[in-house]
């Protein structure tokens, strides 16, 4: 692949699939950006690779947690932070979306200012969780990806 500009040196994609048209090659790799992110993000901030358990099955149970942990913090960090916050981000360096850094720092503000870690007020009454979505948030815990 060359640069129109002439700015970047010439870079050579290969594919073990032959039969795979050439820019087909190229949104393959483009689309790998993403799970690289993720990873790098687990082992920065959530400390995958970095387990000190005593047995295999403690460590190969403790990375998928940790997955399933990185996916909430996704999911919950994308109903609190809205375009009006404003991201941690150094004067010389304008951000145009969030980090998994803020959205952990928003997490973090949600659970020690808001009202999320209170009692249940007394005499509620009790609800019961469907056996089907326990089932599937263990599930979504165990297997995460």
């Amino acid at each position: 692949m060359h640069d129109p500009d002439g700015e970047r040196d010439p870079q050579a994609f290969f594919c073990t699939d032959i039969d795979m048209h050439p820019a087909e090659t190229i949104a393959t790799f483009v689309q790998r950006w993403q799970v690289e992110v993720t990873s790098q993000e687990l082992r920065a901030h959530l400390g995958v690779e970095t387990q000190r358990q005593w047995s295999d099955a403690a460590t190969a149970r403790t990375t998928p947690v940790l997955c399933g942990l990185y996916s909430m913090v996704c999911l919950w960090a994308g109903d609190v932070l809205t375009t009006s916050h404003l991201s941690y981000a150094a004067v010389w360096y304008e951000e145009t979306s969030f980090t998994f850094s803020d959205a952990i720092a928003a997490i973090r503000f949600e659970l020690w200012l808001g009202n999320n870690l209170s009692r249940s007020p007394p005499h509620r009454k009790r609800q019961i969780i469907p056996s089907d979505k326990i089932r599937c948030m263990y599930y979504a815990l165990c297997f995460a990806t």
